[in-house]
């Protein structure tokens, strides 16, 4: 099968958050199955170039008609660890890539529009017809609405739109000139609530909605959030859009990069290992201690490892640290917020329990430390308010770290209680509390704690049944190409 994807980021070239390494992730897992996988991305100046081998002209006159003149864009070719990559260059007084940063402007809706347009224009020009056009998040959601309004006519009418959402929260909602730019035009006709117009704002039009209603297919990153979405407020006013199509709406849970994260190969922990070597974790548990100065006594060591913002459950992140140092164990936090406030918050804390043994704050991101982290921690918590699919935890299985989640999104799709999941005893692998109080994940962190100190039998084989899952792209990729089959039949 032929597939190209349209996205704003991939890893490790163009990489935010976690769109990029699905992006990437699912392009390698599909091209490994032997499909023709393509991926058109924009050309910023500030993309990781030493990823992208052999970057050359490819087609030097891409015009696209945008509003009523045409931009000169030329367009690259290269490859990102083996991955065939397009990287569409616009010459306009507009500059929309080249501002050193992929995301935080007042003209983003009208970027994003254009690359997608320019995106579409590249596929008619070249000749391209892949079997599957695959767009991501709000930023390409127009790429469907293009196809079936205006390419399907010019000769692309075999091509089949699928379109994944990786965040409800974020829909791409613009004004009336993003039609005139994109030739979309028509204001009277797509100004229709079963269209692309907004359900709360009657003056804008919403790319993600319009994605819903013109894929062939509307993916999110975990069943679990695709029921979220259509029944709780997590769908941000989608519901009822999402209900209207829902014959063509599911979720299928994200991958994880299972060459970069794997304990047996990994060059970022002292002590490889496997769950016929389990005991070796515990050299990297000491070594973790060493780096960050922590206690060298017999206690279990709680991590959090991720970004610091209100989606991640703040609140219960700092509850968790001091219920932990409290109760007999320790806790190593790594990461940093988007927000002052919150990071200026943690870096308080950091201050207060300076000199606390148990316990270490580490205030930004660093590769290598997560690694150690993951390999190094009895348990982890991801107490999320929201999580569409969440990788944290997926992580800490794949090393043997006991995962103490929340039950929402793609956390409740990975991680299954100990003690009252219907799951076979052998596929219960964590801790999930219910409600986002002090209070439950107070009891997931006491039932947690309690067995490390009393069962430590049981609490290895919790480790080995983590260790046991397989949360690779494998089962991913099958499902979206079983999808992608449904589509180009229908």
């Amino acid at each position: 099968m032929y597939i190209v994807m349209v996205s704003s980021e991939c890893a490790p070239v163009a990489k935010v958050g976690g769109l990029a390494d699905v992006v990437f992730g699912l392009s390698r897992e599909l091209s490994l199955r032997g499909n023709a996988v393509e991926i058109i991305l924009p050309k910023y100046d500030c993309m990781r170039y030493d990823h992208i081998w052999g970057l050359q002209v490819t087609y030097p006159d891409l015009w696209v008609p945008w509003f009523n003149y045409s931009v000169h864009c030329t367009v690259y070719f290269g490859f990102v660890h083996g991955l065939k990559c397009f990287f569409i260059e616009p010459h306009s007084e507009d500059n929309f890539f080249n501002r050193g940063a992929y995301y935080g402007f007042p003209d983003e809706a009208l970027r994003m529009a254009f690359f997608t347009k320019a995106s579409m224009e590249f596929l008619l020009k070249t000749n391209k017809r892949p079997d599957i056009i695959h767009s991501h998040d709000w930023q390409t959601a127009l790429s469907p609405v293009l196809l079936y309004e205006l390419y399907r006519h010019k000769g692309m009418d075999n091509c089949r739109a699928m379109h994944t959402i990786h965040n409800f929260k974020h829909q791409g909602v613009a004004g009336e000139n993003i039609l005139w730019f994109t030739g979309l035009g028509r204001p009277d006709y797509y100004y229709d609530l079963a269209r692309l117009k907004d359900d709360f704002n009657p003056s804008a039009i919403n790319f993600t909605k319009g994605a819903i209603v013109y894929a062939n297919f509307t993916s999110t990153v975990s069943p679990r959030y695709a029921w979220e979405v259509k029944h709780t407020d997590q769908g941000y006013g989608l519901g009822h859009i999402l209900h209207v199509h829902q014959q063509k709406f599911g979720g299928i849970l994200n991958g994880l990069d299972y060459d970069m994260w794997n304990p047996e190969t990994d060059p970022h922990i002292p002590a490889p290992y496997q769950s016929k070597t389990i005991e070796k974790k515990y050299r990297n548990k000491e070594e973790l201690r060493e780096r960050l100065w922590l206690a060298k006594s017999y206690k279990p060591l709680i991590a959090y490892v991720g970004r610091l913002d209100g989606q991640k459950g703040v609140h219960l992140i700092r509850h968790a640290l001091l219920y932990a140092i409290n109760h007999g164990a320790q806790f190593v936090l790594l990461g940093s917020s988007p927000e002052a406030g919150i990071n200026n918050e943690f870096w308080d804390l950091k201050h207060a329990l300076n000199d606390n043994p148990d316990c270490h704050l580490e205030i930004g991101y660093n590769e290598e430390l997560a690694h150690l982290i993951y390999a190094g921690a009895d348990m982890i918590v991801v107490p999320s308010i929201f999580e569409p699919c969440g990788l944290t935890q997926v992580i800490a299985l794949r090393y043997g770290t006991v995962p103490i989640v929340r039950a929402v999104g793609g956390l409740m799709d990975t991680v299954f209680d100990r003690d009252y999941s219907n799951k076979p005893e052998e596929e219960r692998n964590g801790y999930v509390f219910h409600e986002a109080d002090f209070q439950g994940i107070e009891s997931a962190l006491s039932r947690a704690i309690g067995l490390w100190n009393h069962y430590p039998e049981e609490f290895n084989k919790l480790m080995l049944h983590g260790l046991a899952y397989d949360y690779s792209w494998n089962n991913p990729g099958q499902d979206y190409l079983n999808v992608y089959e449904w589509i180009r039949h229908k």
